[in-house]
């Protein structure tokens, strides 16, 4: 089976850095979740950017619906792979 990557999208660093600290916790993820900053297209102002938390999940064992709904829990989401 290949490795499976999920994207979560959060509205600003806080959020992702609280949702990187909880993945550990809520869904077991041994690895450190990546934070990356993704500015929107266009948009200099870096008040907009969004940032993803990148989890990596090589068993395939982490449930995409129950991602996405904490990740709603910030004002996120989980992008479709």
């Amino acid at each position: 089976m290949s490795d499976v990557r999920h994207v979560l999208v959060l509205p600003d660093r806080d959020a992702a850095e609280e949702v990187a600290e909880e993945l550990a916790d809520r869904f077991g993820v041994s690895e450190e979740p990546q934070l990356v900053r993704d500015a929107l297209a266009g948009e200099d102002d870096a008040e907009d950017a969004q940032w993803l938390v990148v989890v990596e999940d090589p068993s395939g064992r982490l449930d995409a619906s129950a991602l996405d709904a904490f990740a709603a829990e910030y004002e996120g989401w989980l992008e479709a792979p």
